[in-house]
């Protein structure tokens, strides 16, 4: 049908909105339609909108999870079916498909442990959903980053959440009803960090003055924001474009082909916060 399925969790998110362009141009390039469906982080939307679109005989998938996503009976179906899919973003391992992502655990092992490394020691994680590779990932490099540097990380500066606004807004509040604030607030994604600083600003704390806030992801609005918060930055386009080759790829294959596991870098990026002893180092 030179038709390719895709479903994400959300549109009114940059990395989704910039990968769907991504992936919507990269198929057409190869001749392939796009047909798009949001499960707005609804897991029975979800399998809803795959059963759709294999009924509609797409040639393969492209799927982004939930965060509320545990089963996988929906993918047993498409497996039976013989209907290429690739996870991207937020994926399901071992499961026999194809996942592109970003490195969320080097990544952010690494970037944390460079704000340790510049003298930052109260640092607090604003985490995702553990359902998700993201949000486990991207927890597990912050935990590393502090066990590499022999430091204690009190359970109480994570608080774990999902990936919106809202859950950043009531993350910071959780944190003020809590105690001292930290130095540093590290958010699981741009949308989170917005929260914070939102709830922040309400409670008459200055950023990057009193409270410094870095997130994964967000770059594409930091030119507008004063402060432009730090961020690592998601290789989106990288992912859009990985991810629908390696399903274009596995389309036309005439025999099964490998299940890849593809991580592409990202980096930090330092704007107006986390910059203390910044001269010291590159």
């Amino acid at each position: 049908t030179h038709t390719i399925g895709l479903v994400v969790p959300k549109i009114a998110h940059h990395f989704f909105t910039r990968a769907i362009e991504v992936i919507y141009e990269t198929a057409y390039q190869h001749n392939y339609e796009i047909i798009m469906t949001v499960s707005q982080e609804n897991a029975e939307r979800e399998i809803k909108h795959i059963q759709t679109l294999l009924s509609m005989r797409v040639d393969g998938l492209l799927v982004s999870i939930t965060e509320q996503t545990s089963r996988t009976d929906i993918f047993d179906v498409v497996k039976k079916r013989g209907v290429p899919l690739v996870f991207f973003d937020r994926v399901i391992e071992d499961i026999g498909f194809s996942c592109v992502t970003a490195n969320d655990f080097e990544s952010t092992c690494s970037s944390m442990g460079l704000l340790l490394e510049r003298g930052y020691r109260r640092m607090t994680h604003l985490a995702g959903s553990q359902n998700t590779n993201i949000g486990r990932n991207r927890l597990a490099g912050f935990q590393k980053a502090f066990a590499d540097k022999g430091l204690d990380l009190p359970p109480a500066w994570i608080v774990e959440g999902g990936f919106g606004e809202e859950d950043g807004y009531r993350g910071f509040k959780k944190l003020l009803q809590a105690g001292p604030l930290p130095e540093v607030i590290f958010t699981v994604t741009s949308p989170v960090a917005l929260g914070a600083l939102r709830a922040a600003e309400e409670a008459g704390i200055n950023v990057p003055n009193d409270l410094e806030i870095i997130s994964y992801g967000g770059g594409n609005y930091n030119r507008f924001m004063k402060p432009a918060l730090s961020y690592i930055e998601q290789p989106v386009e990288n992912i859009g474009k990985t991810a629908t080759r390696v399903l274009l790829e596995e389309i036309q294959s005439h025999e099964k082909a490998e299940n890849q596991n593809i991580e592409i870098p990202a980096k930090l990026v330092l704007c107006d916060t986390c910059l203390k002893n910044s001269e010291y180092f590159g």
